[in-house]
């Protein structure tokens, strides 16, 4: 390993980890990595061989408690040769003492297992034109109305979104959901938040939508159809996790074909989050 070392990210390196989830096919966000850093600034290390990128991972703190790990890619050529497996010691002792959550694609669950990470759920990722309604929020409910989220307080945001994850992240959600070229949703019925979506364009493939909150699959359908509206072609990926039987079915009747698929694992106990009112999550790369 001479000539090898690992430092963290800087502004060039986190759009260079882009550029490789980018051509692992797992098509980021375009400015997700800005969101990303306000996450946990100090939490995306770089593997340097001879000063250049070898390998990359992102070990992200959330309060005293949880971690996420994202953006484990070795550069192709060097595969094989102990490199990556570096900074993935690098990330789990940077997180270590916390519960870990990752997305794991389908060929490194074993080692992911070996690690000691345990399945959850599997998120399968489903693309297309969301079809049913010819309003794009038809059928959400009486009294539902669908808004700029921007209108609502962030601290009611936050609060909700606390449902869906094991620990408040509210410097990365104010970022997730006002960021140029990033449009949040949320669906309100006598004030009350009944359900979110964002929807945000990626460079080389359809914009992902995530994450997708609802109250009920009629919310999910309205928001997913309204957030489709922002799509130059009215097509969308959204990454469902399978431990809600309804999101799936939603993504299923609308039209949206599977293409791909991650397990959330974790080194511990599962967090106890609202999946039932989870229809997308927020991101592979940070949970």
């Amino acid at each position: 390993m001479t000539g090898f070392e690992i430092t963290g990210a800087g502004a060039a390196d986190m759009e260079l980890m882009r550029s490789w989830a980018d051509a692992e096919g797992w098509n980021p966000g375009d400015h997700d990595r800005f969101a990303f850093a306000a996450a946990d600034p100090e939490g995306f290390l770089v593997g340097r061989l001879d000063g250049e990128p070898a390998a990359c991972v992102s070990a992200v703190r959330y309060g005293a408690g949880f971690g996420f790990i994202g953006f484990y890619i070795t550069r192709p050529d060097l595969r094989g040769q102990g490199y990556g497996i570096q900074v993935w010691r690098a990330a789990t002792a940077r997180l270590a003492g916390r519960l870990v959550g990752l997305d794991g694609v389908v060929e490194q669950q074993d080692n992911y297992r070996a690690s000691g990470f345990r399945s959850a759920w599997t998120n399968m990722r489903y693309q297309g034109v969301p079809g049913g309604g010819d309003e794009p929020d038809a059928g959400a409910g009486d009294g539902i109305g669908i808004i700029d989220a921007a209108a609502l307080p962030f601290v009611r945001l936050a609060a909700y979104d606390r449902r869906f994850f094991p620990e408040s992240r509210d410097a990365f959600l104010s970022l997730w959901t006002g960021l140029p070229g990033h449009t949040a949703r949320a669906a309100v019925r006598d004030g009350r938040i009944e359900g979110l979506g964002v929807i945000r364009p990626c460079g080389s493939g359809a914009p992902r939508i995530g994450p997708l909150y609802a109250e009920t699959p009629e919310v999910a359908a309205a928001l997913l159809r309204r957030l489709a509206g922002y799509a130059p072609d009215g097509e969308v990926v959204l990454d469902v996790p399978d431990a809600n039987p309804a999101a799936t079915a939603l993504a299923a009747g609308l039209g949206l074909a599977p293409v791909f698929e991650t397990a959330r694992m974790y080194t511990g106990p599962v967090p106890e989050l609202d999946l039932a009112h989870l229809y997308g999550i927020t991101s592979l790369e940070l949970g």
